[in-house]
């Protein structure tokens, strides 16, 4: 069983807590001839595709390395200029790497606002009264499991789309969540979660879940 993630949105909407479990690293590095065929943005902090995809390489993507020399910002480690050399027809062939960037904490806020408001949706669409809404939100490459508690906080994983069992994984969080968080003195609730005996014992049971199977839980 593949956990790629697990979130904790609270009543409003808002993001209080979330771990990348064992997301994909996605590189491709290829080798390009002059004049390079897609559009670089070069930005202090990063250079990214801006136009063109091919072979595995998307817009949005980050160059990570030239000629294996990892990228620091907008110059090699070496502290050559990355736009001077990609641009000099001298330096060709060149062999860049790119990699998907990861979300980052802002973006990762912005789309569990997101979700909230789908969920409700969700709920005044359906036939039935007292609809408990999104459950499960499925992909191509992944499914959303999502558990709403009585009080509003709303806990999603994201797994393979292949997995089953994900419902008693979400309640077992949820007993983790109960039994370190809202005990925990110092936590306010709707607060994001800092709570280091929640973070290790999460961890232990998504590596568990995936070396047993949600039986052994």
């Amino acid at each position: 069983m593949v956990i790629f993630g697990v979130y904790i949105v609270n009543k409003s909407g808002g993001l209080i807590f979330n771990l990348d479990h064992n997301l994909p690293k996605i590189e491709t590095e290829k080798t390009f001839s002059y004049p390079l065929d897609i559009s670089l943005e070069y930005e202090p902090k990063r250079i990214s595709v801006a136009f063109g995809q091919r072979d595995g390489i998307n817009v949005g993507h980050h160059l990570i390395s030239v000629n294996g020399i990892l990228v620091n910002g907008a110059v090699l480690e070496d502290g050559r200029d990355v736009k001077e050399i990609i641009e000099s027809k001298d330096s060709y062939p060149l062999s860049l790497k790119f990699s998907r960037p990861k979300m980052t904490t802002n973006e990762k806020i912005f789309l569990a606002s997101m979700f909230y408001p789908l969920f409700a949706i969700a709920s005044q669409l359906s036939p039935e009264p007292k609809s408990s809404g999104i459950e499960v939100l499925e992909a191509d490459t992944f499914r959303l499991h999502c558990f709403q508690t009585l009080t509003g906080v709303k806990f999603m994983i994201f797994a393979e789309n292949v997995q089953t069992g994900i419902d008693v994984l979400l309640r077992r969080i949820y007993e983790l969540y109960a039994d370190y968080v809202l005990k925990n003195p110092f936590y306010s609730l709707e607060m994001p979660i800092r709570c280091e005996l929640f973070d290790t014992n999460l961890q232990a049971l998504l590596d568990q879940v995936e070396k047993g199977g949600v039986a052994n839980i």
